[in-house]
C-alpha cells in the first residue's frame, strides 16, 4: 500500500483529503506538528507528499526546497494561492504538480495516481507492501516483522495480486488467468495447492491471518 503524507494546517481540509484518499486505498499520514516538517517527512518515508503553501513556522516553498535537497519524493502543491508566480515558484523549487483550491477531487486523485505510477512503475521497484507485510521480488521473499520466508514464482504472483487489489476480493478465475499469462499452467487444484502453500509460508512469519478465504468468491487481504 502506498503512503501519502498530507502537510496541511487547515484541520477540515486535512480530514477531507485523508478521507478521500483512504477511499482509494492509500495509507494516509498527516502532519499535525509543523515545527519540524522535514524531519517528520523523512521519518515517514511517504510515496507522495501533498503540501500546502500557507503553513506555520515555515511556508510550503521552504519545505519544498529543503525536501528536494534530500529526497526525490513526488510533491503535489495544493493551495488557495492561484497566481502564475506561485505556480512557477513551486515548480521551480521541485514540485511535480500545482493544484489550486477549490479543486475537483477526481482530477486531484487522477493527478496523484498518474504521478505515483510514473514514479514507481518504472520497473525499478522490487518491493510492494500491505501493512507490515512486504513482498520482495528481487529476493523472492515475503517479509513480516523482521521475519522472512522464500516464495515460489507462483506463490509470489498470487501474493502480488492480492496486495495490488487490497480490500477487494480476487476471484480464483482471475488468479488463474494471471498465472496462465506468465506461461504457467494452473488449474483449479493447482491453485488450491499454491494458495495453501502460501498460507503455510505466511504462517511461518506470523502473517497467515492476513490472507482471507472468501468462500465461493476467492481470496483477499
Amino acid at each position: 500500500m502506498q503512503t501519502i503524507l498530507i502537510i496541511e494546517d487547515d484541520t477540515t481540509i486535512r480530514r477531507q483529503l485523508k478521507s478521500l484518499l483512504e477511499k482509494y486505498h492509500y495509507k494516509v499520514v498527516t502532519a499535525d506538528d509543523f515545527s519540524d516538517v522535514i524531519g517528520f517527512t523523512l521519518m515517514q518515508q511517504p510515496h507522495l507528499v501533498i503540501l500546502d503553501l500557507n503553513l506555520p513556522f515555515f511556508d510550503g516553498y521552504h519545505i519544498c526546497r529543503e525536501l528536494r535537497k534530500v529526497s526525490k519524493v513526488p510533491i503535489v502543491i495544493v493551495t488557495s494561492r492561484d497566481s502564475e508566480m506561485d505556480e512557477l515558484m513551486s515548480l521551480n523549487l521541485g514540485a511535480d504538480y500545482f493544484v489550486t483550491k477549490p479543486y475537483n477531487t477526481q482530477i486531484l486523485v487522477a493527478k496523484i495516481e498518474t504521478l505515483l505510477k510514473r514514479t514507481y512503475d518504472s520497473g525499478n521497484s522490487n518491493v510492494i507492501s500491505f501493512n507490515d507485510l512486504l513482498l520482495d521480488f528481487a529476493k523472492g521473499q515475503a517479509v513480516y516483522q523482521n521475519k522472512s520466508v522464500e516464495l515460489t514464482k507462483n506463490e509470489a504472483r498470487v501474493l502480488q495480486l492480492l496486495i495490488d487489489n487490497e480490500g477487494k476480493i480476487v476471484s480464483r478465475d482471475d488468479i488463474m488467468d494471471a498465472l496462465w499469462q506468465e506461461d504457467t499452467f494452473v488449474d483449479d487444484n493447482t491453485l488450491t495447492v499454491n494458495v495453501n502453500r502460501l498460507r503455510k509460508k505466511l504462517e511461518i512469519i506470523g502473517a497467515d491471518e492476513l490472507l482471507r478465504t472468501r468462500r465461493g468468491q476467492g481470496y483477499s487481504l
